[in-house]
């Protein structure tokens, strides 16, 4: 009769490594794509990041909300699967978002406060304008669940908060050759329209009524959508023919 024992056991093994495997990519939380606009429309992050469980500081100085709301200056744990674990999982990574400013002031009616990101900080007109897949949230960024694939928007912003564009383009393009790009905003409810007026990277008029605009690329390029004061829109990259990509 065939010994069992060995099978068995690797096949233990394997289970137990699997289990492993998929205990440490559930620790690292889903994967979301973030993009963050600090003061004056500046974009100052765009990728793509585990909104995993995560310790951030909080600072006596983070006092947005008002005089004495300044946090304990301890660390804080956040747990993965929010809004504010991407941002600050992202921050460790990215310099332009370092360092956070974070209240601890009202953790237990409100949860964290977050007054500021890198070079941009919440001041008595503007505040973090806190979006999931375009839709305004409802909590603050702690409280706010999100899940893999979701695209999570952090933007400075004076309230009543300004529409979100968002920009979509081919993927690829031949040089010198026209193709269109689209441009819609998007309100605090998600509602989408299309975007008359708006300006495009290599674009050589505004987009029409129907959010529709020409672009002539000689080179590969990040595009981006503005206008006005609405927030910017995402970057979308078009490569040329066999040439690198930005």
């Amino acid at each position: 009769m065939p010994r069992l024992v060995p099978f068995r056991l690797a096949a233990a093994c394997v289970l137990a490594l699997a289990f492993v495997f998929c205990s440490a990519a559930i620790a690292k939380g889903p994967a979301v794509d973030l993009r963050v606009v600090g003061k004056g429309g500046k974009v100052l992050a765009e990728r793509s990041v585990a909104a995993g469980a995560t310790s951030i500081g909080t600072s006596p100085k983070a006092t947005c909300l008002g005089a004495g709301t300044g946090g304990s200056g301890r660390s804080v744990k956040v747990k993965a699967g929010t809004a504010l674990a991407a941002l600050a999982r992202a921050s460790k990574a990215t310099a332009a978002l370092r360092a956070l400013s974070i209240t601890d002031h009202y953790l237990a009616e409100f949860g964290l406060g977050l007054c500021g990101i890198g070079e941009s900080k919440a001041t008595s007109k503007l505040s973090w304008y806190l979006k999931v897949n375009h839709r305004a949230a409802q909590r603050g960024g702690e409280q706010t669940k999100v899940h893999a694939g979701d695209e999570v928007l952090w933007a400075l912003e004076p309230y009543p908060y300004p529409d979100e564009l968002s920009l979509s383009a081919p993927a690829a393009a031949e040089a010198g050759k026209p193709f269109t790009a689209s441009v819609f905003s998007y309100d605090e409810k998600g509602k989408k329209e299309p975007v008359a007026g708006a300006t495009v990277t290599g674009a050589a008029a505004p987009t029409d009524a129907e959010g529709h605009a020409t672009v002539v690329l000689t080179e590969p390029a990040k595009l981006i959508a503005r206008d006005g004061k609405d927030i910017p829109s995402n970057q979308a990259t078009v490569c040329l023919g066999d040439a690198l990509c930005p």
